[in-house]
């Protein structure tokens, strides 16, 4: 049976004591009681066999062991930048983004975009999506989701390919040669990005590619671009 996954923030081997939801998980959720392992993991690529110590309605208390890195993540850095969708569509890509093994979410605004802003407590909640994904894909980081900005000021982490629908390169091509060490992949709305904002990422290096014959909707393009670059040799 596996053991249960735990989050614990900048441990080290010794006690670390978990308050808040995580204490919540295994006290009242998995009903966790003293002498029971589980595995650590920091969020940051680090994990550790721990034990439970002890569980109060304030805390539980765990006994970590070193630390240790485990080898799976993948050998690219990948970050997905993804425009603002409306409802639940965003939620899902963290979800399915993180189990794949992207390590940063960016979320911006278009002239397109299905919702202007994106308020606090959404952008709270896309990041317990994203530790909760982690936890269940077993991976030991926990990809940040970060704050919202505008289309023409996305960070491009290493090299950067754009989804145009209308591109003549395909993934394949796009990453010919050496893999690069880190990579952004950008995904617009449902009606896609404005000419202009697609002309000025190109200027800052992005490479327009196609991802087949057909039209994806918004919130399967990212997932599906993720897939063609994390697992590539999965088939």
């Amino acid at each position: 049976m596996r053991r249960p996954r735990v989050l614990v923030r900048a441990f080290a081997a010794g006690r670390a004591t978990l308050r808040g939801g995580e204490a919540h998980h295994l006290r009242d959720v998995l009903r966790l009681r003293p002498g029971t392992e589980v595995e650590a993991f920091d969020g940051r690529g680090s994990e550790a066999r721990a034990r439970v110590v002890s569980v109060s309605k304030d805390a539980v208390v765990l006994q970590i062991d070193r630390p240790e890195a485990r080898g799976v993540e993948p050998p690219i850095a990948l970050t997905l930048a993804v425009s603002l969708l409306k409802g639940d569509k965003l939620a899902e890509v963290v979800r399915k983004g993180t189990e794949l093994g992207v390590v940063r979410f960016r979320l911006f605004g278009c002239r397109r975009a299905d919702v202007p802003t994106l308020s606090p407590a959404k952008l709270q909640r896309f990041r317990r999506v994203a530790e909760e994904a982690a936890k269940q894909s077993r991976r030991s980081l926990a990809p940040d989701v970060v704050e919202p900005t505008d289309v023409g000021e996305i960070p491009l982490d290493g090299a950067a390919l754009l989804a145009a629908p209308q591109a003549r390169t395909s993934v394949r091509e796009a990453l010919a040669g050496p893999s690069p060490d880190a990579l952004t992949l950008i995904t617009g709305p449902e009606g896609g990005l404005e000419p202009s904002e697609i002309e000025a990422l190109q200027a800052r290096g992005a490479v327009p590619v196609r991802l087949g014959p057909r039209i994806l909707r918004a919130e399967t393009a990212p997932v599906a671009l993720a897939a063609a670059v994390l697992l590539p040799d999965a088939l």
